[in-house]
């Protein structure tokens, strides 16, 4: 028997504020709040470790009675701002993680105001995605008719393209039967130096990780394809079936781009679907002066990037472009009862998102991309990743002129690998976390050749110069007091 309704019990029953002036007062100010925020982000630590107030404030149980939304608005700017990743200040290099903008925020705003579930139905956030599919296509020269999806990043984007590529291998009844439709093995390739979630993507479409081949890089930490071709033909001799290799543009390690153009031409004449790993790098295709690094990305059958690195877009925001748009439908589109489309009202359209990949609630991450590149243009984005890169090379010449310091890996965008003459592994991680500690700059440790080093990635849009210059300084300071 169904629970009867008051007929005017819309006050207590909405989740609206019951004063609307009241609401807006506090939603304002904190907006200001956060404006002050990043306009000051120089007179803050770059991180500092949330403190044991801030950690007991989210150690309370489920709260059942409503409070004040200003006292709640409080505990944000008292125990979350203060303590947040970081990545917004100018001397964060520890990781590639975007700095976001000012007009990133103001649309998360609106895409939250509008709480769109771009999932699919025919709306506007739909529209604004295809569109950022369109432009990526022009940046990248990929033909029309190429499919894109925003995903939470280029880990899922790259499982996403596996996928596919391994639905165009088997065909479309892999969906229901499995990989035992096939008598050989799939395997696919990537280089050494590319990102573990290649290997997890392996690991999670059932395939196995033990199945990609990671191809040995030259010195610049870029594959090598004589070494992918001998892989193949191996493989091919030993009864395997091979699929699909991955290029990456911008190792995570130190930025290395893949000779992606002879990467193209063995998939070509192989059969393989061809997938570039993007997720540092890729964007650079909006500078002029960055572009001929990745000759042969036009070649690709699919490329995964991040519009929340480089693009300096809020996360998240990442994004599979896919040169075929049908063999993406044919991977994922499910032909639900709830999912039938008409040709008007809300069900219009032939392809939805959730044709393209495997999230059918989804929020519209397209808005603030969008938003960003109409407010900014590709060239001033282009022109401020050009930046990062020259950042990168001013500070590997200052570490090569300094007695102290020896660079570990060539310079190839925006990561700079180095180590310190005659210290072990230990001193190097002590000297990262004691940096990040004091909030005065954050670096990152990682391993080449078997040496803890330490690795600085120049992805903030607000890094200057000085910046880099006062990095050297602390450097020297921290040298100074460990000596003494």
């Amino acid at each position: 028997m169904p629970l009867p309704v008051e007929q005017n019990d819309a006050g207590e029953t909405s989740l609206d504020p019951a004063d609307w002036d009241e609401f807006r007062a506090v939603a304002h100010g904190l907006l200001d709040d956060m404006i002050t925020h990043i306009e000051t982000i120089r007179q803050r630590p770059v991180w500092q470790r949330p403190s044991d107030e801030a950690r007991a404030r989210f150690d309370r149980p489920l709260p059942h009675r409503p409070r004040d939304l200003g006292d709640v608005v409080d505990d944000v700017r008292t125990h979350i701002m203060p303590f947040a990743t970081g990545n917004l200040h100018p001397s964060f290099m520890g990781w590639v993680h975007g700095a976001g903008t000012p007009i990133g925020m103001v649309a998360e705003i609106v895409a939250g105001g509008l709480n769109m579930n771009c999932g699919g139905r025919d709306h506007a956030g739909l529209v604004v995605e295809q569109q950022i599919a369109r432009w990526m296509s022009e940046v990248l020269g990929y033909p029309d008719g190429a499919s894109g999806l925003f995903l939470t990043g280029s880990s899922m984007a790259n499982f996403v393209a596996l996928t596919i590529a391994r639905t165009e291998a088997m065909g479309q009844s892999v969906r229901e039967t499995g990989l035992r439709g096939t008598d050989r093995q799939l395997v696919a390739y990537t280089s050494t130096e590319a990102h573990s979630c290649i290997a997890q993507a392996m690991q999670l479409s059932g395939i196995g990780s033990a199945n990609l081949r990671t191809i040995v890089v030259d010195a610049a930490g870029r594959m090598l394809p004589g070494a992918l071709r001998a892989a193949i033909d191996q493989d091919r001799v030993s009864g395997f079936l091979p699929f699909l290799v991955v290029g990456t543009a911008g190792t995570v390690n130190t930025g290395a781009i893949d000779p992606l153009a002879e990467i193209a031409e063995i998939a070509s004449r192989e059969g393989l679907w061809f997938h570039v790993d993007g997720a540092i790098g890729a964007l650079a295709m909006l500078s002029d002066t960055l572009q001929g690094l990745f000759k042969g990305i036009e070649k690709s059958a699919s490329v995964a990037l991040d519009f929340h690195k480089w693009g300096q877009v809020p996360y998240d925001a990442g994004f599979l472009l896919v040169r075929d748009g049908d063999a993406q439908k044919r991977t994922f589109a499910q032909p639900a009862a709830y999912l039938q489309r008409a040709d008007r009202g809300l069900a219009a359209g032939e392809t939805w998102p959730c044709d393209l990949g495997p999230d059918l609630s989804r929020g519209c991450r397209a808005l603030k991309t969008w938003m960003t590149i109409e407010a900014l243009g590709a060239d001033r984005i282009g022109g401020s990743i050009a930046h990062t890169c020259r950042l990168a090379g001013h500070l590997a010449e200052r570490l090569e002129r300094h007695s102290s310091f020896e660079l570990k890996a060539p310079v190839a965008l925006n990561i700079v690998c180095f180590g310190i003459r005659g210290a072990d592994s230990e001193f190097v991680r002590k000297l990262v976390l004691d940096l990040q500690d004091s909030g005065l700059a954050a670096p990152s440790w990682t391993t080449l050749n078997g040496e803890l080093v330490v690795r600085c990635a120049i992805v903030n849009h607000r890094t200057t110069v000085a910046d880099i210059d006062a990095f050297i300084d602390t450097l020297d300071q921290y040298l100074a007091g460990s000596s003494g």
